[in-house]
């Protein structure tokens, strides 16, 4: 299955999330595609959308290779790589602290001053435009749990056998439209992947809450 872009993949992934249509849902986008995707999803499914800003750790000098993530209130590594690698804690250090500061970054362009929604006892649907090692995901796995939902059910169009197989661990579903052996990368799914702006995760943010308050 070939997706259009980003808004194809999340009317098509949304189809596939009607079983876990429940009262009071709430869509979190991974920006910044994921958010889009979630746009799609929320609309459908008469829920609420917002953003958790994760940032992955690259490898440095190599940094397409994810040695961990953060997110609100968690840090996630990979400790078998960081090992293999010889990457020294000060470097680290370093990586983390830059990767907090585009985190805070983006959650001040993205939400100002309005708080987050609330998370407590909610069924809550993380969103991404695809999954290849996962390690972004379980970092916003790590921060949902802190504010104890109801339940977690990530979804994705496209997503790594061995992505899902490990985010199946910490979450209570795993809705991927493609699981497939030969996965390589995510933008070969898609037919349109150009990057998404931090105005189009803005416009879907407010395009969701008009629908919201219309509704």
């Amino acid at each position: 299955m070939l997706f259009a872009d980003r808004y194809d993949a999340g009317r098509r992934l949304a189809v596939a999330l009607e079983r876990h249509r429940v009262e009071h849902p709430l869509v979190l986008g991974l920006p910044r595609g994921g958010v889009v995707v979630g746009h799609e999803i929320a609309a459908a499914l008469g829920a609420e959308l917002d953003v958790l800003i994760v940032r992955k750790l690259g490898v440095p000098g190599a940094e397409e290779v994810a040695m961990g993530a953060v997110a609100p209130g968690a840090t996630l590594l990979n400790p078998g790589l960081v090992a293999h690698l010889g990457i020294p804690r000060s470097v680290i250090d370093v990586v983390v602290a830059r990767e907090m500061a585009e985190l805070k970054r983006r959650e001040q362009a993205y939400r100002g001053s309005r708080p987050p929604i609330h998370i407590k006892g909610r069924t809550v649907i993380l969103v991404d435009d695809g999954l290849a090692t996962g390690a972004t995901a379980q970092a916003a796995v790590e921060s949902l749990r802190r504010q104890q939902p109801r339940q977690i059910i990530f979804a994705a169009p496209v997503c790594s056998r061995d992505g899902a197989d490990a985010l199946r661990r910490v979450v209570d579903d795993v809705v991927c439209l493609e699981c497939p052996e030969d996965f390589q990368a995510v933008g070969l799914w898609y037919e349109d992947f150009s990057p998404t702006s931090d105005a189009e995760v803005l416009e879907c943010l407010r395009s969701a809450e008009a629908g919201r308050v219309s509704a």
